[in-house]
């Protein structure tokens, strides 16, 4: 089954669980959906208000992609896991000739590729989404303030834990033009993200 289909419960066992996987990247992705999930909830709140009639086009585009990005988060939630899955067969594979060891060594060092792509991924729409969320502060439904800061603040978790699992996998892989293209990614994502995310949250935080 997979994970976004699972209920609350089962999937929070699971993770407790000693299997792995799902962890922090699926987890990051969970939050990411959840923080997308908020800002278009805000958003459907606004729009629906003639008090923000001149806010209903920026808020009606948000929401729109918002509702996006959470499905795609919850899907990469699912592939995360699957990207785990594929580096933990290899610990099954036979190492008893040197072919078989240059054929394991070699699935390794897919699986860690693909295993650095799906929290890169989330990394993206958790980029996207706080950079949409950023642009309705002060343009959406003043009562459902403290929702766009909650959101501002599942978003940055979302970025920051995916950010450590690429981290922890580039660690292992020898390609040095892979690593470097996707530890230069993955900063400059943080470097435009984290501060869009602080700003929402500071002035929620101070308008409540």
């Amino acid at each position: 089954m997979k994970l976004s289909e699972m209920t609350l419960s089962h999937y929070i066992d699971v993770l407790a669980s000693d299997s792995g996987a799902p962890g922090g990247g699926s987890a990051a992705a969970l939050t990411g959906a959840q923080g997308a999930a908020l800002t278009n909830m805000v958003c459907t709140l606004t729009v629906t208000k003639k008090k923000y009639e001149e806010h209903w086009a920026v808020n009606e585009k948000v929401m729109h992609r918002t509702a996006e990005l959470y499905k795609l988060l919850l899907d990469v939630m699912n592939r995360d896991t699957e990207a785990f899955h594929e580096v933990s067969a290899v610990f099954d594979m036979p190492r008893d000739t040197q072919e078989q060891k240059d054929a394991r060594a070699a699935a390794m060092q897919k699986g860690l590729k693909n295993c650095t792509l799906t929290p890169t991924e989330i990394m993206e729409y958790a980029a996207e989404a706080i950079d949409l969320t950023h642009q309705v502060v002060g343009k959406s439904n003043q009562s459902a303030a403290s929702d766009l800061g909650c959101a501002a603040l599942n978003l940055k978790a979302c970025i920051l834990g995916a950010w450590s699992n690429v981290l922890i996998n580039l660690s292992g892989i020898k390609d040095e033009a892979f690593t470097a293209k996707y530890r230069a990614h993955g900063e400059e994502l943080l470097k435009k993200a984290l501060p869009l995310a602080d700003e929402v949250y500071e002035t929620i935080h101070q308008s409540l």
